[in-house]
């Protein structure tokens, strides 16, 4: 990896979780990760988050061998993309 992730922390994928499979687990019943305050609009486990929630983590557990770093930031953020403009799928 070059370059970290780009995220803006703005709470999209957390307040998502209900849309993949990877992370259905973290969701309350509503949709939005369990872990996720809605106040602070941050992870309350951000320093022992899931893997899933750590985007170079998931790079290098299961994604180096199919697509560069730069390719993986960039199907990330599409899906940044689609979060924000409220049309995730």
């Amino acid at each position: 990896m070059t370059k970290p992730f780009p995220c803006t922390q703005c709470g999209l994928c957390c307040q998502h979780v209900h849309l993949s499979n990877e992370t259905h687990f973290l969701d309350r019943g509503d949709g939005i990760c369990k872990h996720y305050d809605m106040a602070s609009k941050a992870c309350s486990i951000y320093t022992e988050r899931p893997d899933i929630c750590r985007v170079d983590r998931m790079y290098s557990l299961r994604y180096v061998q199919q697509h560069t770093w730069d390719e993986f930031v960039t199907m990330n953020l599409k899906v940044c993309t689609q979060l924000g403009s409220g049309s995730p799928r």
